[in-house]
């Protein structure tokens, strides 16, 4: 079986407001891209991918004006797509949600959150995600309250051969410093946030082991904006926001080799899985972002993991179709994994 995760960016501007995809000569919100582009783009990958399923990060909307799972259908119906069936978990007020492309004919995935609904107080023991968890942040003794503004997807997979599988599709950002003015107040803000998102990736992991505690096989995947070395503020706090989920007590650990491979080199190349135009430097830049973490049970069953970068990965860079199909899509790249189940 293959599952993947994918970041489309921008995939929400590629419908109309009925949820039919716009293959049109207007611009998409992709620099030099346009609609029509873009969306035959994605489905060659993802027919060239040829997944189970797909956790699409930055999903389209969903809203009372908009249906993001009739946008994804009827965009695998349009392009011919196995994984045509698509499932959404809490609605966010971002544009973009996180949800589960799949094949009903290889499997069956049900939204099903954990944990228990907060009211304003919040909880301090892994509630549901699209509550409140209350945590202390600094050195003041009070708790803050954390909210998600993407709530991860919690999904109950379960392939035609019975094996089940949890699911966790993940968007982890920290906000920028909007509304801060001045070196200082930018600081303050930015290190706030940062504490914020760190204490979102805790609330994640409580979750996690109560999975592992219940000998459940996990598997966290989607892009967490955040990585080994990837920023100042790390030092700071000693750790990265992916070091929290993997888990960092020796126990209980999920893994991803490439996270295993960016936390071992402090020097030398690395695995990256988005490309972003720096304009004012005028150049490229590659970082890892986007994860498959996967639980010991699961590791043990000797899956393979694959990035489709166009220039790093030899099967994509040798199609040209892929190749300008990957840069054209999105400025992440699918992540992949092969496992039996």
């Amino acid at each position: 079986m293959r599952i993947s995760t994918y970041n489309i960016e921008w995939f929400d501007s590629l419908f109309d407001e009925d949820g039919m995809p716009l293959l049109d000569g207007a611009w998409s919100r992709r620099r030099n891209v346009t609609r029509g582009q873009q969306l035959e783009a994605i489905a060659k990958i993802m027919t060239a991918m040829d997944a189970d399923a797909i956790m699409v990060i930055e999903a389209p909307d969903s809203s009372r004006r908009r249906d993001g799972v009739a946008a994804l259908e009827n965009f695998a119906e349009r392009f011919g797509l196995r994984t045509r069936k698509a499932l959404l978990g809490f609605e966010n007020s971002t544009q973009q949600e996180i949800a589960l492309l799949f094949d009903p004919d290889a499997l069956t995935a049900i939204h099903d959150p954990k944990g228990d609904e907060t009211g304003k107080k919040g909880s301090a023991d892994a509630p549901r995600f699209d509550g409140v968890f209350r945590r202390d942040l600094d050195t003041d003794a009070t708790p803050e309250l954390i909210s998600f503004s993407k709530p991860p997807l919690e999904v109950a997979l379960q392939t035609k051969a019975g094996a089940a599988l949890r699911l966790i599709g993940v968007h982890i950002k920290s906000k920028a410093p909007h509304g801060a003015h001045g070196k200082v107040a930018v600081m303050r803000k930015a290190i706030e946030n940062r504490r914020k998102q760190m204490a979102q990736c805790i609330w994640l992991r409580q979750r996690i082991k109560a999975h592992l505690a219940a000998a459940e096989s996990v598997m966290v995947l989607g892009d967490f904006n955040d990585g080994p070395g990837l920023d100042e503020y790390e030092k700071l706090f000693g750790r990265s926001s992916v070091e929290i989920v993997l888990g960092e007590d020796g126990q209980d650990c999920l893994f991803d080799p490439h996270a295993q491979m960016a936390l071992s080199r402090k020097m030398g190349a690395k695995p990256a899985s988005s490309r972003f135009y720096i304009k004012r430097e005028k150049r490229y830049l590659s970082v890892l972002l986007d994860y498959i973490m996967v639980s010991a049970d699961l590791r043990a069953r000797g899956p393979a993991w694959r990035i489709w970068h166009p220039f790093d990965d030899p099967e994509c860079y040798e199609i040209p179709e892929l190749r300008d199909a990957l840069l054209t899509a999105s400025d992440h790249f699918p992540v992949t994994i092969d496992l039996d189940l």
